[in-house]
């Protein structure tokens, strides 16, 4: 006996040492001297330990309960010691050393198998075996509380003779405690596991806890909006889950997924969270799960703090779920802009821009040049980047491209604006805007300081705003040397632009992704001239399509038209033959659509399904539509032309040029081999002018000669045009300004000159809003000049639809179509003041409601303008 008390000396006294006390040799005479008092008070103890109680005869022997009331008692004769001394390291040890004993205790009563079926039927109450207890973790919790309970009981009854009190009150804190933080975890594990609790019903709490301003999910974004959906999928998804796991094993000791063993205090179990390399700092989160609540709002008692950590980690998930998205959308992109023909020159490009003031990038079609060149040029740290497109859709549709590829989608650095519409902010770093905005831009700033490079995409289409822009830049860029100015376009007359800037460097961008087959197949024209187009040559190139390739082998079909009627004729058969084969989708493509029917054009056709685009000129550059490999080219094009000897414009159709046939043809190609069936022979071809014919050449001068006055180029005839208009257009422009009143003999702007050069709108429709203003019929007027300025809202469903033409006949006036589009316009502002459905009254009179949109928005432009 005295051995072993010798032996636990010595562990005690390694455990301290004199290290460990700061009172030096006098505590160590006095730990000694109280060690002799112990042994001697130990011998007069000595009869005490053959009282055995009566619990023991079935768990141990009488050797064992002996060396248990020793050690209790060496225990409690050296906790005295803890209260004269008071030190710090002996509570501790001393502490540490109940728990162990408590743990033993627990050990060893699993060993003995005290947890057999009849104890757990005599330890549970009625209460206990009812249904809604049915849980087995619940039942092993409180098994253990009362043996624990019962054990204590026992140890104080046991001791009762010994005076022991401190050291038994300090063991039934510590059991407490030991329960008290199985407790806390096993409802922190319940509430994990609780996937049913509805934490939309406390969406407004749960926002000011995670989703503030400052927060790296903001309120209300696209991310924030998935997020909550994303929350439901996830609940239900690992409530299957945990019911697939209940079924198969049970639930078994979850104790086991939480503790820890071996030195370096691993877990068990694996846990999906441990594959998640970050977590979500906020101090909003971070205050809640210390104090419980938010300092400066209230939030529900339901939210407790193991719901906000249940609901941190969910949105950890999907903060991991999108940087996943993230990435594979990024080695995607990366993949795809590698496989570029452009890409082989892009440190040419970069090169070459920091280089020189003026480059000219010559590229063919499908090499990307319009989407990839603004991002070369970003990398090289240019930051104020405006790319100018001829078509409204172009600028939409290539900054979402853009945007996407730079991983901006839903930011600001890549944004487009257009009239009546845009998303540019001051963090905007590449611009996408129409050439005419860029002018109306340089009527405010000349210089053009907001704007480091100036790419001008697809200059062969020579619009005369095109034009016109290239002379104002050729001017500004004298007075900012540090402006770069970057030329593109497919087909383009390299020698021309080149020779214009002062023989510019021409980067030449070779290379189509996939060779593309041509087949001619010319119409028998009739001499007498039909109403409508006739759509049976279209529909056997269908056929052939259908019976010629496998309908696994993916390729859509692009149709070039020249105009809306044409367009019409040809949706409306192949509809029909779409809906006899149940293998094509027919989308037409045109100016006049809404936004949302254009982007129809970019979704993907499901399997073994072709679409069929039938579009205008409108996709010969503008637009790039991925999967197209067959391209129907009918060789005709509508313009407007202008009539000198009648002073009027007028929409004809001409046969396109070579460049254009080219532009169209490079369409195909880009996914696999194409097939580019031309609608005409190919003498045809060959006689076909070489590039088109500049705008500038072709149209009233009036409405540019206006502008170019009030920037402050006096002299039309001496401007530097790329290619300079017949005189005699300028003069009848001129003619024409003084007769309006707009500029005086020596050719400066009068006062209604001056407020006419400053509306986007032509001579006619300016005057009209000016004498509107002055005779007070300013509303109608409004009205009227912004119904004109754009494109009409009757689709051509009017004409065609009978319904649609009967409810139409009421909005008809006797005084002309002006005052129609007037009468339509007050009706449909009158039915939605009402709150009446617009959209489908729109609908059955065969109306494109975004029209009415944008009368609205360039009605209120106006009446500022006339402030």
């Amino acid at each position: 006996m005295g051995k072993d008390h010798k032996h636990k000396h010595k562990k005690h006294k390694r455990h301290h040492s004199r290290e460990d006390h700061s009172d030096g040799q006098e505590s160590w005479s006095v730990y000694k001297k109280k060690r002799k008092d112990y042994y001697r008070e130990k011998e007069e103890d000595e009869p005490h330990k053959s009282h055995k109680s009566d619990y023991t005869s079935n768990r141990e022997s009488d050797k064992e309960a002996s060396e248990q009331t020793d050690k209790y008692l060496e225990r409690s004769k050296l906790s005295e010691y803890k209260h004269d001394k008071d030190s710090y390291s002996y509570r501790r040890h001393y502490k540490d050393k109940m728990h162990g004993e408590i743990k033993d205790h627990d050990n060893k009563r699993s060993r003995k198998g005290e947890y057999d079926s009849r104890t757990h039927k005599s330890c549970l109450s009625s209460t206990d075996q009812s249904p809604e207890k049915s849980d087995k973790r619940v039942r092993r919790r409180e098994l253990d509380e009362k043996e624990d309970s019962n054990y204590l009981q026992r140890r104080k009854e046991s001791n009762s003779n010994h005076n022991h009190p401190e050291f038994l009150n300090e063991m039934e804190y510590g059991i407490k405690e030991k329960h008290a933080v199985e407790s806390d975890h096993e409802e922190e594990k319940e509430e994990d596991r609780d996937f049913a609790f509805e934490f939309h019903q406390y969406r407004s709490d749960l926002n000011r806890i995670f989703f503030r301003d400052d927060e790296f999910i903001k309120k209300p974004s696209k991310a924030y909006d998935d997020f909550w959906s994303f929350l439901l999928k996830y609940q239900q998804f690992q409530r299957k889950k945990y019911d697939r796991e209940k079924d198969k094993q049970g639930i078994k000791n979850d104790q086991k997924t939480t503790e820890s063993t071996g030195d370096l205090d691993l877990p068990q179990h694996y846990d999906n969270r441990y594959r998640i390399s970050f977590n979500i700092k906020s101090k909003n989160v971070d205050d809640f799960l210390k104090k419980g609540r938010l300092l400066d709002a209230d939030v529900s008692r339901d939210l407790t703090k193991h719901r906000v950590r249940q609901f941190r980690n969910i949105l950890i998930h999907y903060v991991d779920f999108l940087q996943k998205q993230k990435f594979a959308k990024l080695k995607k992109i990366k993949t795809d802009q590698e496989n570029l023909p452009i890409f082989q020159y892009k440190q040419m490009i970069q090169g070459m821009v920091q280089r020189h003031q003026v480059v000219v990038v010559a590229g063919d079609t499908g090499c990307g040049k319009s989407t990839q060149t603004p991002q070369y040029l970003l990398e090289a740290g240019f930051t104020k980047i405006a790319c100018t497109q001829p078509r409204r859709i172009a600028c939409i549709s290539l900054s979402k491209r853009v945007g996407y590829e730079t991983l901006n989608e839903y930011g600001s650095d890549v944004a487009y604006q257009v009239r009546f519409e845009k998303t540019k902010t001051r963090s905007t770093k590449i611009l996408f805007l129409t050439e005419g905005l860029l002018l109306r831009q340089m009527s405010e700033d000349q210089h053009l300081k907001q704007y480091s490079v100036i790419v001008i995409d697809e200059v062969h289409e020579r619009h005369i705003h095109t034009d016109f822009l290239l002379g104002v830049i050729k001017c500004l860029l004298k007075h900012r040397e540090d402006l770069k100015l970057v030329l593109m376009s497919a087909t383009i007359n390299i020698d021309l632009f080149s020779g214009y800037f002062d023989d510019a460097p021409v980067i030449k961008v070779p290379g189509r992704l996939y060779p593309i087959e041509m087949e001619y197949k010319p119409i028998k024209r009739d001499d007498s001239k039909a109403e409508r187009l006739d759509p049976s040559p279209y529909l056997k190139i269908m056929q052939l399509i259908d019976h010629k390739f496998p309908e696994k082998e993916r390729g859509d079909l692009l149709i070039f038209l020249s105009g809306m009627s044409e367009i019409m004729s040809v949706v409306e058969a192949a509809k029909i033959y779409a809906t006899n084969t149940k293998r094509w989708i027919i989308l037409p493509l045109h100016s006049a659509l809404s936004v949302d029917e254009q982007d129809k054009v970019f979704d993907i056709s499901p399997e073994g399904v072709r679409k069929c685009i039938v579009s205008t000129n409108i996709a010969e550059t503008s637009v790039t539509i991925d999967g197209v490999r067959f391209i129907v080219d009918s060789g005709k094009v509508k313009e407007m032309s202008f009539d000198p000897k009648y002073k009027m414009q007028r929409l004809q159709e001409f046969w396109i040029s070579r460049a254009s046939a080219e532009q169209r043809k490079g369409r195909a190609g880009r996914t696999g081999p194409g097939v580019c069936y031309r609608l005409y022979d190919s003498p045809d071809y060959d006689a076909f002018q070489e590039y088109a014919t500049p705008e500038i050449q072709r149209v009233p001068l009036d409405a540019l000669i206006l502008q170019m006055v009030s920037m402050g180029l006096p002299d039309a005839r001496k401007f530097p045009f790329l290619e300079a208009p017949d005189i005699t257009s300028i003069e009848n422009a001129i003619i024409f300004l003084k007769e309006q009143g707009a500029m005086k003999d020596d050719e400066t702007l009068t006062p209604i000159g001056n407020m006419l050069s400053r509306l986007p709108v032509d001579v006619v429709i300016g005057k009209m809003l000016i004498m509107g203003s002055i005779f007070h019929m300013i509303d109608a007027v409004l009205s009227i000049a912004a119904a004109m300025s754009v494109q009409s809202p009757f689709t051509n469903r009017v004409y065609v639809d009978r319904d649609a033409m009967e409810a139409r006949k009421p909005l008809e006036s006797d005084h002309g179509d002006p005052f129609t589009l007037l009468e339509t316009f007050d009706e449909w502002i009158q039915v939605k003041a009402e709150g009446r459905g617009t959209k489908k009254w729109c609908k059955r009179r065969g109306l494109e409601e975004q029209r009415f949109y944008e009368m609205m928005k360039l009605r209120n432009q106006f009446k500022e303008l006339l402030k």
